[in-house]
């Protein structure tokens, strides 16, 4: 029934060629710039033969070394998260300029533990977003719902809200440029994970929301990542699913072999 409903509404969810998948490190306050060059030495010749997108999303004052050590590979780096302003002052702050300035090429904005330990909201996070895009960054835009909303029944239409605020007032044509990452905030960091049913049926929910703002053409074509505790174990049932194009990882990204292993299931 599933793939019929699919079918008629136009989401070609079975053709998942229509986009690219790409697994994304988040390496969240971990690591030295010595540990870093370290670590993607070690990762380079591990990932060499991926037929996926690899990024490491790293801590700010990780970006030279890491993109020293990536020089030359197929390893992309990006950061954390960025400030909606180009310049002014916040102290503390990155803005997006800077972190083109300096060769990153993704942004992550919007994770859950911005949300809840920094303040970031829905509004800020649309802000962040569109910073990013504006200036050519690709921006990593996380969503999810908390454990009570899940038990509540409302997680399909929460994470379809958070995503219609997200992308207010992004263009379609920047919209080539925006990956979502569905990340279950009861999954981040507690070894809880979805089923792979569950992930896939709200990254299904998503590119619906990104279809009706956009068209099915650019709901095919974004790029829908999971992340919520997503391993070296789990990998390949979630990835297989028809709707998850990939996954926002975050402790298993802080060990080369565990990384490779995503990445190959992401390249299958």
């Amino acid at each position: 029934m599933e793939n019929e409903s699919n079918a008629k509404d136009g989401l070609q969810i079975m053709n998942k060629a229509l986009r690219q998948a790409i697994i994304a490190g988040n390496w969240k306050m971990n690591n030295t710039p010595a540990q870093a060059a370290s670590l993607i030495n070690e990762m380079k010749p591990l990932v060499a033969d991926a037929d996926c997108g690899v990024v490491l999303c790293v801590p700010f004052v990780d970006i030279p070394a890491a993109l020293e050590a990536a020089k030359g590979s197929n390893i992309k780096i990006g950061a954390q998260n960025c400030h909606f302003e180009a310049s002014g002052a916040f102290t503390g702050e990155i803005s997006a300029p800077m972190l083109k300035d300096m060769g990153v090429e993704y942004v992550i904005v919007g994770h859950s533990e911005r949300r809840t330990y920094f303040g970031d909201t829905d509004i800020t996070v649309n802000k962040r977003a569109r910073a990013a895009l504006e200036n050519g960054l690709t921006a990593i835009i996380c969503v999810g719902e908390t454990l009570e909303q899940r038990e509540q029944g409302i997680t399909d239409e929460l994470v379809a809200l958070q995503t219609k605020i997200a992308l207010q007032g992004v263009t379609a044509d920047q919209m080539k440029k925006v990956i979502i990452a569905y990340e279950p905030v009861w999954a981040i960091g507690t070894g809880r994970t979805a089923t792979a049913e569950q992930a896939n049926e709200v990254c299904y929910v998503i590119r619906e929301t990104i279809s009706e703002l956009y068209g099915c053409k650019t709901g095919n074509a974004v790029t829908i990542q999971y992340g919520g505790s997503m391993n070296a174990k789990n990998a390949d049932e979630l990835v297989a699913q028809p709707d998850v194009d990939g996954g926002l990882i975050g402790g298993a990204s802080l060990k080369a072999e565990d990384f490779s292993v995503i990445v190959k299931a992401a390249s299958k």
